[in-house]
């Protein structure tokens, strides 16, 4: 058995995803508990109430700020 030449699963899973294919929006509304999940924060009161907030101060755009 050679263990010179990956196999062909492993090439793909060492290659950069596109720039194209990485988004956030998929053009639906995001919510403020999809907010605070992608935060990785739990979903309290308080954290529900943060994320209404920086909703209503970015806009979607909040998304983007929080995931790379």
């Amino acid at each position: 058995m050679s263990t010179s030449q990956p196999d062909a699963s492993r090439q793909s899973e060492d290659r950069a995803t596109p720039d194209s294919l990485l988004h956030t929006r998929t053009g639906a509304e995001v919510s403020p508990e999809d907010l605070v999940l992608a935060s990785g924060k739990d979903l309290t009161p308080q954290n529900i109430e943060w994320a209404r907030r920086k909703l209503a101060e970015e806009g979607p755009s909040a998304m983007e700020k929080i995931l790379p």
